[in-house]
Protein backbone atom coordinates (compact mmCIF):
# COMPACT_ATOMS: atom_id res chain seq x y z
CA UNK A 1 0.00 0.00 0.00
CA UNK A 2 1.19 3.50 -0.79
CA UNK A 3 1.82 5.50 2.40
CA UNK A 4 3.39 8.77 3.48
CA UNK A 5 7.02 8.61 4.57
CA UNK A 6 6.13 10.75 7.59
CA UNK A 7 4.07 7.87 9.03
CA UNK A 8 6.86 5.33 8.51
CA UNK A 9 9.46 7.47 10.26
CA UNK A 10 7.22 8.27 13.22
CA UNK A 11 6.57 4.54 13.65
CA UNK A 12 10.33 3.94 13.42
CA UNK A 13 10.90 6.46 16.21
CA UNK A 14 8.39 4.69 18.42
CA UNK A 15 9.80 1.24 17.62
CA UNK A 16 13.48 2.30 17.72
CA UNK A 17 14.46 0.96 14.29
CA UNK A 18 15.33 2.44 10.88
CA UNK A 19 13.45 2.16 7.59
CA UNK A 20 15.43 1.24 4.48
CA UNK A 21 15.11 3.64 1.57
CA UNK A 22 16.17 1.78 -1.56
CA UNK A 23 17.18 3.51 -4.78
CA UNK A 24 15.81 1.86 -7.91
CA UNK A 25 16.51 2.36 -11.60
CA UNK A 26 14.11 0.00 -13.37
CA UNK A 27 11.11 -2.29 -12.93
CA UNK A 28 13.24 -5.28 -11.93
CA UNK A 29 14.77 -3.42 -8.98
CA UNK A 30 11.33 -2.25 -7.87
CA UNK A 31 10.02 -5.83 -8.01
CA UNK A 32 13.02 -7.21 -6.13
CA UNK A 33 12.86 -4.68 -3.30
CA UNK A 34 9.11 -5.13 -2.82
CA UNK A 35 9.50 -8.92 -2.89
CA UNK A 36 11.93 -8.69 0.04
CA UNK A 37 9.69 -6.29 1.94
CA UNK A 38 6.63 -8.50 1.53
CA UNK A 39 8.54 -11.64 2.51
CA UNK A 40 9.84 -9.97 5.69
CA UNK A 41 6.63 -8.02 6.39
CA UNK A 42 8.63 -4.80 6.41
CA UNK A 43 7.73 -1.19 5.60
CA UNK A 44 10.12 0.32 3.03
CA UNK A 45 10.78 3.41 0.95
CA UNK A 46 11.37 3.31 -2.80
CA UNK A 47 13.41 6.24 -4.05
CA UNK A 48 15.11 7.74 -7.08
CA UNK A 49 17.51 10.69 -7.09
CA UNK A 50 17.21 13.61 -9.50
CA UNK A 51 20.74 13.01 -10.83
CA UNK A 52 19.63 9.53 -12.01
CA UNK A 53 16.81 10.77 -14.23
CA UNK A 54 19.04 10.80 -17.32
CA UNK A 55 19.00 7.00 -17.21
CA UNK A 56 15.50 6.57 -15.73
CA UNK A 57 13.18 9.44 -16.80
CA UNK A 58 10.86 10.49 -13.97
CA UNK A 59 7.76 10.43 -16.15
CA UNK A 60 8.48 6.72 -16.87
CA UNK A 61 9.90 5.36 -13.59
CA UNK A 62 7.74 7.51 -11.30
CA UNK A 63 4.32 6.07 -12.20
CA UNK A 64 5.85 2.57 -12.07
CA UNK A 65 7.12 3.15 -8.52
CA UNK A 66 3.78 4.58 -7.36
CA UNK A 67 1.81 1.72 -8.95
CA UNK A 68 4.10 -0.89 -7.37
CA UNK A 69 3.70 0.75 -3.97
CA UNK A 70 -0.08 0.79 -4.27
CA UNK A 71 -0.11 -2.91 -5.12
CA UNK A 72 2.29 -3.99 -2.37
CA UNK A 73 1.06 -5.95 0.65
CA UNK A 74 3.22 -3.84 2.98
CA UNK A 75 3.47 -0.06 3.53
CA UNK A 76 5.65 1.57 0.85
CA UNK A 77 6.50 5.27 0.61
CA UNK A 78 7.73 6.66 -2.72
CA UNK A 79 10.47 9.27 -2.31
CA UNK A 80 12.21 11.72 -4.65
CA UNK A 81 15.80 11.83 -3.41
CA UNK A 82 18.33 14.67 -3.66
CA UNK A 83 15.94 17.01 -5.43
CA UNK A 84 17.83 20.00 -6.79
CA UNK A 85 15.20 21.81 -8.88
CA UNK A 86 11.67 22.93 -8.13
CA UNK A 87 10.65 21.67 -11.56
CA UNK A 88 11.53 18.04 -10.88
CA UNK A 89 10.38 18.11 -7.26
CA UNK A 90 7.05 19.48 -8.49
CA UNK A 91 6.84 16.76 -11.14
CA UNK A 92 7.43 14.06 -8.51
CA UNK A 93 4.63 15.52 -6.38
CA UNK A 94 2.27 15.57 -9.37
CA UNK A 95 3.09 11.91 -10.07
CA UNK A 96 2.00 10.93 -6.56
CA UNK A 97 5.31 10.66 -4.69
CA UNK A 98 4.57 10.75 -0.97
CA UNK A 99 7.83 12.45 -0.01
CA UNK A 100 10.45 14.64 -1.62
CA UNK A 101 13.90 15.76 -0.62
CA UNK A 102 15.29 19.20 -1.25
CA UNK A 103 19.07 18.98 -1.11
CA UNK A 104 20.28 22.43 -0.13
CA UNK A 105 23.39 21.12 1.62
CA UNK A 106 25.59 23.07 -0.82
CA UNK A 107 23.91 26.36 0.15
CA UNK A 108 24.60 28.69 3.09
CA UNK A 109 22.35 27.73 6.02
CA UNK A 110 20.06 30.77 5.66
CA UNK A 111 19.46 30.03 1.98
CA UNK A 112 18.98 26.32 2.64
CA UNK A 113 16.28 27.16 5.21
CA UNK A 114 14.53 29.58 2.83
CA UNK A 115 14.51 27.13 -0.08
CA UNK A 116 13.42 24.22 2.12
CA UNK A 117 10.44 26.23 3.37
CA UNK A 118 9.46 26.98 -0.24
CA UNK A 119 9.55 23.27 -1.08
CA UNK A 120 7.47 22.52 2.01
CA UNK A 121 4.80 24.89 0.73
CA UNK A 122 4.77 22.98 -2.57
CA UNK A 123 4.56 19.60 -0.81
CA UNK A 124 1.78 20.75 1.52
CA UNK A 125 -0.61 20.88 -1.44
CA UNK A 126 -0.43 17.07 -1.74
CA UNK A 127 0.38 16.31 1.91
CA UNK A 128 3.78 14.86 0.97
CA UNK A 129 6.59 14.72 3.52
CA UNK A 130 9.78 16.73 3.01
CA UNK A 131 13.39 15.75 3.75
CA UNK A 132 16.25 18.25 3.85
CA UNK A 133 20.00 18.04 4.41
CA UNK A 134 22.53 20.09 6.36
CA UNK A 135 26.24 19.51 6.31
CA UNK A 136 27.79 17.81 3.29
CA UNK A 137 27.71 14.05 2.83
CA UNK A 138 30.84 13.04 0.93
CA UNK A 139 30.98 12.05 -2.72
CA UNK A 140 27.92 12.50 -4.89
CA UNK A 141 24.88 10.40 -5.72
CA UNK A 142 26.14 9.52 -9.21
CA UNK A 143 29.86 9.43 -8.44
CA UNK A 144 30.60 12.42 -10.69
CA UNK A 145 31.88 14.68 -7.90
CA UNK A 146 34.31 14.17 -5.04
CA UNK A 147 32.45 16.29 -2.49
CA UNK A 148 34.38 16.76 0.74
CA UNK A 149 32.58 15.65 3.91
CA UNK A 150 31.48 18.61 6.04
CA UNK A 151 29.98 17.24 9.25
CA UNK A 152 26.72 18.73 10.48
CA UNK A 153 26.90 21.20 13.35
CA UNK A 154 24.34 20.19 16.00
CA UNK A 155 23.43 23.83 16.62
CA UNK A 156 22.57 24.17 12.92
CA UNK A 157 20.26 21.16 13.21
CA UNK A 158 18.46 22.85 16.11
CA UNK A 159 17.96 26.06 14.14
CA UNK A 160 16.95 24.20 10.97
CA UNK A 161 14.30 22.19 12.82
CA UNK A 162 12.92 25.27 14.57
CA UNK A 163 12.66 27.36 11.40
CA UNK A 164 11.43 24.75 8.92
CA UNK A 165 9.57 22.01 10.82
CA UNK A 166 10.87 19.61 8.16
CA UNK A 167 9.74 15.94 8.35
CA UNK A 168 13.18 14.33 8.04
CA UNK A 169 16.70 15.71 8.28
CA UNK A 170 19.74 14.17 6.62
CA UNK A 171 22.95 14.86 8.50
CA UNK A 172 26.63 14.37 7.71
CA UNK A 173 28.59 12.33 10.27
CA UNK A 174 31.48 11.10 8.12
CA UNK A 175 29.25 9.20 5.70
CA UNK A 176 29.68 9.38 1.92
CA UNK A 177 27.86 8.35 -1.24
CA UNK A 178 29.22 5.52 -3.36
CA UNK A 179 31.80 2.93 -2.38
CA UNK A 180 34.10 4.00 0.45
CA UNK A 181 37.82 4.06 -0.32
CA UNK A 182 38.47 2.99 3.29
CA UNK A 183 36.35 1.91 6.26
CA UNK A 184 34.18 4.88 7.25
CA UNK A 185 34.69 6.34 10.72
CA UNK A 186 31.31 7.73 11.68
CA UNK A 187 31.11 10.63 14.12
CA UNK A 188 28.73 9.11 16.64
CA UNK A 189 29.41 12.04 18.97
CA UNK A 190 27.78 14.39 16.43
CA UNK A 191 24.92 11.95 15.84
CA UNK A 192 24.25 11.59 19.57
CA UNK A 193 24.22 15.36 20.04
CA UNK A 194 21.88 15.92 17.08
CA UNK A 195 19.56 13.15 18.31
CA UNK A 196 19.55 14.70 21.78
CA UNK A 197 18.77 18.20 20.57
CA UNK A 198 16.20 17.65 17.81
CA UNK A 199 13.02 15.60 17.56
CA UNK A 200 13.01 15.34 13.77
CA UNK A 201 13.73 11.84 12.41
CA UNK A 202 17.33 11.80 11.16
CA UNK A 203 18.48 10.33 7.84
CA UNK A 204 21.73 8.56 6.93
CA UNK A 205 22.88 8.85 3.32
CA UNK A 206 25.77 6.88 1.88
CA UNK A 207 24.86 3.57 3.47
CA UNK A 208 26.94 1.35 1.19
CA UNK A 209 30.02 0.05 3.03
CA UNK A 210 28.90 0.90 6.56
CA UNK A 211 29.19 -2.10 8.89
CA UNK A 212 26.10 -3.88 10.24
CA UNK A 213 27.11 -2.92 13.79
CA UNK A 214 27.34 0.76 12.84
CA UNK A 215 23.98 0.55 11.06
CA UNK A 216 22.37 -0.85 14.21
CA UNK A 217 24.04 1.78 16.38
CA UNK A 218 22.79 4.53 14.04
CA UNK A 219 19.25 3.13 14.08
CA UNK A 220 19.26 3.21 17.88
CA UNK A 221 20.65 6.78 17.96
CA UNK A 222 18.14 8.86 16.04
CA UNK A 223 18.65 7.62 12.47
CA UNK A 224 15.24 6.49 11.21
CA UNK A 225 15.81 6.40 7.44
CA UNK A 226 18.86 4.81 5.84
CA UNK A 227 19.50 5.26 2.12
CA UNK A 228 20.84 2.33 0.12
CA UNK A 229 21.74 2.99 -3.52
CA UNK A 230 25.19 1.85 -4.63
CA UNK A 231 24.86 -1.48 -2.81
CA UNK A 232 21.70 -2.22 -4.79
CA UNK A 233 23.22 -1.35 -8.15
CA UNK A 234 26.38 -3.31 -7.33
CA UNK A 235 24.43 -6.38 -6.20
CA UNK A 236 22.20 -6.38 -9.29
CA UNK A 237 25.24 -6.13 -11.56
CA UNK A 238 27.10 -8.85 -9.63
CA UNK A 239 24.13 -11.23 -9.70
CA UNK A 240 23.76 -10.82 -13.46
CA UNK A 241 27.50 -11.30 -14.02
CA UNK A 242 27.57 -14.42 -11.82
CA UNK A 243 24.64 -15.91 -13.73
CA UNK A 244 26.38 -15.32 -17.05
CA UNK A 245 29.61 -16.85 -15.68
CA UNK A 246 27.63 -19.94 -14.61
CA UNK A 247 25.84 -20.10 -17.97
CA UNK A 248 22.60 -19.45 -16.10
CA UNK A 249 21.22 -16.93 -18.58
CA UNK A 250 19.76 -18.36 -21.75
CA UNK A 251 17.62 -15.44 -22.79
CA UNK A 252 16.15 -12.11 -21.77
CA UNK A 253 13.83 -13.43 -19.07
CA UNK A 254 16.69 -15.16 -17.27
CA UNK A 255 18.47 -11.80 -17.32
CA UNK A 256 15.39 -10.11 -15.91
CA UNK A 257 15.06 -12.71 -13.15
CA UNK A 258 18.72 -12.21 -12.20
CA UNK A 259 18.17 -8.46 -11.82
CA UNK A 260 15.13 -9.01 -9.60
CA UNK A 261 17.11 -11.50 -7.51
CA UNK A 262 19.99 -9.09 -6.99
CA UNK A 263 17.71 -6.29 -5.77
CA UNK A 264 15.79 -8.77 -3.60
CA UNK A 265 18.89 -10.17 -1.88
CA UNK A 266 20.30 -6.69 -1.19
CA UNK A 267 17.03 -5.33 0.22
CA UNK A 268 16.48 -8.44 2.34
CA UNK A 269 19.95 -8.17 3.88
CA UNK A 270 19.52 -4.53 4.82
CA UNK A 271 15.95 -4.87 6.12
CA UNK A 272 17.16 -7.50 8.57
CA UNK A 273 20.09 -5.34 9.71
CA UNK A 274 17.88 -2.27 10.17
CA UNK A 275 15.40 -4.24 12.28
CA UNK A 276 12.43 -3.40 10.04
CA UNK A 277 11.24 -6.99 9.57
CA UNK A 278 7.76 -7.68 10.96
CA UNK A 279 7.16 -3.95 11.49
CA UNK A 280 4.55 -3.57 8.72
Amino acid sequence: MLVNMRELLLDAQKGNYAVGSFSVANMEMVLGVIKAAEELNAPIILQIAEVRLKQSPLEVIGPLMVAAAKGARVPVAVHFDHGKTREKIGQALELGFTSVMFDGSHLPLDENITETKAIMEMAAKTGAAVEAEIGCVGGSEDGSEDIVINCTKPEDAVRFEAETGVDALAIAIGNAHGNYKSTPKLRFDILQECARLVKTPLVLHGGTGISPDDFVRCSKTGIKKINIATATFDMVEKTVRDCYNKNGINGYYDLQAAEVEGAYQNAKRHILIFGTDNKA
